[in-house]
């Protein structure tokens, strides 16, 4: 991890020989309760390879304005710097860049914030070149208000003519930083640009699918909680997994099948508290996929003590309705089974109800978990009543590769058909219902 530690702006370079030891800081209101506030920064922070040295909190209603801290704890945390032997502050929010500048001058150490650490860990962790395209472009709107910060050591070289030694011509100090105000927006652009055509060829790959009309199941949840290794057990998919947060970035969709029908499954990058919206602009391609799937799985670390789980659980619920998927359907599914004795179990699924308690690692309940995901499913497609002529073979053909189970009768006229279908395939075998009707209306809950 990467930051300035040279007295001129959070955004610089830090000596990659230094360790690097932080001190986890948070404004904590009323409302936020007496849960472990600072826990999930530390994870972050542990992420990017940085040393959590100590932690101090204020319970106050709002961060100040100026220096996100107020004074009092300003000088407490100056004490707490050098008895901890820090280099590093490390704030539970985002900064503005005031406070971030005003913080460093009181300090006289690097100050960042969660967004700083989030964007670092995504940076390392992007491998797929969409990906390193979408940390790029929130690296740069992040970093163009704080660019004033890099430069200042150049402003006192700019002094003009005037009262009081007032500047009236610009320095070299500012027009450094239009200079790089203009080159960060022009890279901007570009990567837009960039991202608009990765987005169009990631559309023409989703209509194929959405041609296929295969069922789509988006795998969500709290990062860490083991979606890309429920996704390889799901499906055999072979994606790396690790016990980091945000260790997959890049959405991976993969099929499985269940009694006979296929489903497509997709992983996605995990959810936090307070996901800046920086990350959620620039992955928005990304998160396209949750927004569009048929189903959503809410993958949650079943281990994890009760209030942890709840905590996780809204916020990927904040997410999910930020980024226009909270009406989705959803099944919650309560991951590593194999950690908990059986009294745990029981405890879970009693907080739990109507949740599916799996273990990704050992296989113990997968078998329910695709259960489940195919009776979702299901109850949203449509029955219909097909006559199919004896010409049409390939469309017969069509229809067993997609609706997977289906009733057939072979008459004088053709095959006719009872299938279960999503309406898109509804609407394209249309010309195939009997008397003019694609399918039993109302007739959504399997076989009517």
């Amino acid at each position: 991890m990467a930051h300035d530690t040279t007295g001129n702006g959070g955004a610089g370079v830090v000596n990659p020989r230094a360790v690097q030891r932080a001190i986890a800081v948070g404004v904590v209101t009323e409302a936020d309760g007496e849960r472990d506030q600072l826990g999930e920064l530390k994870e972050l922070l542990r992420t990017a390879g940085v040393a959590t040295a100590g932690d101090l909190v204020q319970r106050r209603d709002r961060p100040d304005p100026d220096r996100y801290l107020g004074r009092g704890k300003i000088a407490e945390l100056k004490r707490e710097i050098k008895a901890d032997n820090a280099n590093l502050v490390a704030c539970d929010d985002e900064l503005v860049p005031r406070q971030e500048r005003n913080l460093e001058k009181e300090l006289g150490v690097p100050v960042i914030d969660r967004t700083a650490v989030i964007l670092d860990i995504f940076a390392d962790h992007a491998g797929s070149a969409e990906g390193k395209l979408q940390v790029e472009l929130a690296q740069l709107e992040y970093n163009l208000a704080r660019l004033r910060g890099l430069w200042t050591h150049l402003e006192r070289l700019g002094g003009g003519l005037g009262s009081g030694g007032a500047a009236v011509t610009r320095g070299p100090g500012e027009r450094q930083i239009e200079i790089d105000r203009r080159l960060a927006r022009d890279r901007i652009a570009a990567l837009r640009r960039r991202l608009e055509r990765t987005e169009r060829n990631r559309a023409v790959m989703r209509h194929r699918r959405e041609g296929a009309a295969l069922p789509t199941v988006g795998l969500v949840g709290y990062t860490n909680a083991g979606k890309s290794t429920t996704l390889n057990a799901l499906t055999g998919a072979g994606v790396g997994v690790g016990e980091r947060l945000f260790h997959t970035l890049d959405p991976t969709t993969r099929g499985f099948e269940h009694d006979g029908r296929r489903f497509l499954l997709t992983d996605t990058v995990g959810f936090i508290r307070k996901l800046p919206h920086e990350l959620v602009e620039a992955f928005k391609a990304t998160l396209e996929e949750t927004v569009l799937a048929d189903l959503l799985v809410h993958v949650v670390d079943g281990s994890q003590p009760e209030e942890a789980r709840l905590q996780s659980i809204a916020a990927v619920d904040s997410v999910l309705e930020e980024i226009g998927a909270g009406a989705k359907p959803r099944v919650l599914a309560m991951n590593k089974l194999d950690l908990l004795d059986e009294a745990e179990r029981s405890q879970v699924a009693l907080e739990h109800g109507g949740a599916v308690l799996f273990s990704a690692e050992t296989g113990q309940g997968l078998e329910d978990l695709r259960a489940r995901i195919s009776s979702e499913i299901l109850a949203g497609l449509t029955e219909v009543e097909l006559l199919v002529p004896f010409t049409h073979g390939e469309r017969l053909a069509q229809l067993h590769d997609l609706a997977g189970d289906l009733e057939r009768e072979d008459r004088a006229d053709g095959v006719h058909v009872r299938a279960l279908l999503p309406p898109a395939l509804v609407r394209r075998f249309a010309d195939l219902a009997v008397n003019g009707r694609a399918g039993g209306e109302g007739s959504q809950d399997g076989r009517g």
